[in-house]
């Protein structure tokens, strides 16, 4: 009678079973964007290129052919993924430019240096986000997660409206995710000044992301330019790093339990590959994707009156307004 062997039985058996685990990940992350859709003449921003999705990102519209400007923080970084991704895809159209979300000075420096050396800019993706890091304040005095996840994008957007507007047919997206549905506006208290929650402050953020999608779509209904929120879903990246969880010894319990259930990069980059290159999605103002699918807004997601609020206050805080008479020449041409 033969007797199995328990270590090799036991080594095979875990060996299958996480075989089926990368399997089911790779199924569970759904399709990838393959349509021949080529980026060929177009110019692309996309912040926090420099690793996760946004790297990931810059890849892809490097790989069809795009010059892709890599707006981040830390030059290091984006010099190191720009050279990987420059000899992966054979792109040498690939920059590295400082823009510091949470600094309106580094903001306008890299739109003014932008538009001196470009006169197009056909995608605009606001890809860059921080998660419940320490209670802290940006540079002109924001709380950091409003100020890196929205003000920053919110001002970026508006100094690249009117090249936006010269480069038709063109596209702004801004990476959201489900959160924003548990996000509640704080209005007596946008800064979380009083009493902090950087859970609620991260959600708030999330929620302004929306909100900011759907009225500058609403603001664009007579511009050719296209404005989407897209969620890429559970993604398997370094935006939890600040999470408590990931800072303890709970991390080895936990992200092996999600780890099948989270997307790779490379995956998640997908939704925001779909956004900017999808025909069909020319005409979307202010529209919600998940996974490459329309999504179905939260009464949240639909408060016209916030983001008319959020639209005033954002305007009012970062100082767009002193951009508003170059905005009404833009919107009027």
């Amino acid at each position: 009678m033969w007797i199995p062997n328990l270590p090799i039985t036991v080594i095979t058996g875990v060996a299958a079973t996480a075989g089926l685990v990368s399997l089911f990940k790779d199924m569970y992350g759904g399709p990838a964007y393959e349509k021949e859709a080529s980026a060929e003449g177009k110019t692309i921003i996309i912040t926090g290129a420099n690793d996760g999705i946004g790297r990931e990102a810059t890849w892809e519209f490097a790989k069809r052919g795009a010059k892709v400007f890599m707006a981040c923080r830390d030059m290091a970084r984006c010099e190191a993924a720009r050279k990987e991704i420059v000899l992966e895809t054979g792109n040498k159209y690939v920059y590295c430019r400082p823009c510091d979300l949470a600094d309106t000075n580094s903001i306008r420096n890299f739109v003014e240096r932008f538009k001196s050396e470009e006169p197009h800019v056909h995608v605009l993706v606001n890809n860059a986000a921080v998660m419940e890091p320490p209670q802290g304040i940006t540079k002109d005095g924001f709380e950091t997660q409003l100020g890196v996840n929205h003000m920053g994008h919110f001002l970026l957007t508006h100094l690249l409206i009117d090249t936006l507007k010269a480069s038709t047919p063109s596209r702004v997206i801004t990476v959201t995710c489900s959160a924003y549905s548990r996000g509640d506006i704080n209005k007596e208290d946008l800064n979380f000044s009083k009493n902090y929650d950087a859970h609620a402050a991260y959600n708030q953020s999330k929620l302004a992301n929306v909100l900011f999608s759907r009225e500058l779509g609403r603001r664009m209904l007579e511009a050719d330019i296209a404005v989407l929120a897209v969620d890429p879903g559970l993604t398997d990246t370094n935006l939890t790093r600040n999470l408590a969880m990931s800072k303890s010894l709970t991390r080895f319990i936990i992200y092996p339990l999600f780890w099948p259930m989270m997307k790779k990069p490379r995956v998640g980059a997908q939704t925001i590959l779909h956004a900017a290159l999808e025909p069909k999605l020319q005409n979307c103002k202010g529209d919600y994707f998940v996974d490459m699918k329309p999504g179905k807004l939260t009464e949240k997601g639909e408060d016209y009156e916030s983001a008319i609020w959020l639209w005033k206050v954002s305007e009012k805080w970062t100082k767009a307004y002193h951009h508003k008479a170059l905005l009404q020449k833009a919107f009027a041409a």
